[in-house]
């Protein structure tokens, strides 16, 4: 038998060898990365940087990258009540290098906002959720309650004369107000400020009444002696700070609210991506350089259910839900 010619030999190796590659790419879209990630990712955050969220951000990111082998670059968006970071993130190329990380505002969006450009629940793919940050419930230092039993009495007799802060709409600490008023019974005079920062110094300085906020601003100033503490908005006591009751148990039975991280991606992101993603994060998660940070914020680490794509869909579609529910009740809105 004669050899073939060694072109002929030479198209049907190549052949051969490009059948099986023309093949994968079909089978796995556009995206053929076999070592993701080849370069930084970047990590949008939709508040400044050294507020609570962009602390998170950057711990995290930083424990994340020793699995990634590669760099976490946290991106701050700020604007329009947390709602362009989102927006940008979903409008992004889809290839694994941009990723968002918010807290409740991603579920209470919707309803905040009628003119609402992108939508939480369809323009994302999900990564995980990461860590939970207790509230608190503050006076300022020469409110005359001493505790939560007489601050429910007080409110009541002076009832539209107390005022609340909060760090604008859709900040977490207007939902804590909201859902305070609810509990009460009480009508109470809403002061937006342009974050947390001078939302807490208004407290601080005596220019306003009661404060939500989270304990990762809050404990410095509850250990100086700075604030009136009431209480905890989580159902059992936390660990920074063991000796003070929840309002559960102070009689504002059920209510709770608390601070929680999820990690987006654009819609279309490639499934390999986000399940590598997901890995880094469940193993930051362990990490005890992060542990040890967010027990210092008074941070719960998620249990491993919800560190998954699908517990942060779960959780999201429960959250717009709830605070959806009652922020069309209240009508209160953001445009």
């Amino acid at each position: 038998m004669v050899a073939p010619p060694i072109r002929a030999r030479w198209r049907a190796t190549l052949s051969r060898t490009i059948a099986p590659l023309a093949l994968a790419a079909l089978c796995g879209g556009a995206w053929a990365q076999p070592s993701y990630p080849t370069r930084a990712i970047t990590l949008v955050v939709p508040f400044a940087a050294g507020g609570p969220t962009d602390v998170v951000a950057r711990t995290l990111g930083a424990s994340m990258s020793k699995t990634l082998g590669q760099s976490i670059v946290v991106e701050n968006r700020t604007g329009a009540g947390g709602t362009l970071a989102p927006n940008h993130v979903a409008r992004a190329t889809p290839d694994g290098y941009t990723f968002l990380i918010h807290h409740n505002g991603m579920a209470t969006a919707p309803a905040l906002y009628r003119k609402l450009p992108y939508k939480p629940l369809a323009d994302f793919d999900y990564v995980g959720q990461v860590a939970d940050v207790p509230m608190t419930l503050l006076g300022r230092k020469d409110l005359p309650p001493d505790d939560m039993p007489t601050f429910v009495k007080y409110a009541h007799a002076n009832a539209g004369k107390l005022n609340l802060a909060n760090a604008g709409p859709g900040a977490v600490s207007q939902l804590c107000g909201m859902l305070l008023q609810e509990a009460l019974g009480v009508q109470l005079t809403a002061i937006p400020y342009a974050g947390t920062a001078p939302a807490l110094s208004a407290l601080l300085g005596g220019q306003v009444d009661i404060l939500c906020d989270q304990t990762t601003q809050t404990i410095p100033h509850i250990k100086a002696g700075n604030v009136k503490l009431y209480g905890v908005t989580t159902l059992q006591r936390i660990k920074t700070l063991p000796d003070t009751p929840t309002l559960d148990e102070s009689g504002l039975k059920g209510f709770e609210v608390k601070v929680w991280h999820g990690i987006y991606a654009p819609k279309g992101t490639p499934p390999a991506a986000i399940e590598t993603f997901n890995a880094a994060l469940r193993a930051a998660l362990k990490d005890p350089a992060f542990t040890r940070k967010m027990a210092e914020l008074g941070a719960d680490i998620v249990p491993p259910e919800k560190q998954t794509p699908q517990g942060l869909q779960t959780w999201l579609q429960a959250e717009t839900e709830k605070w959806g529910a009652m922020i069309r009740k209240a009508g209160v809105y953001a445009d």
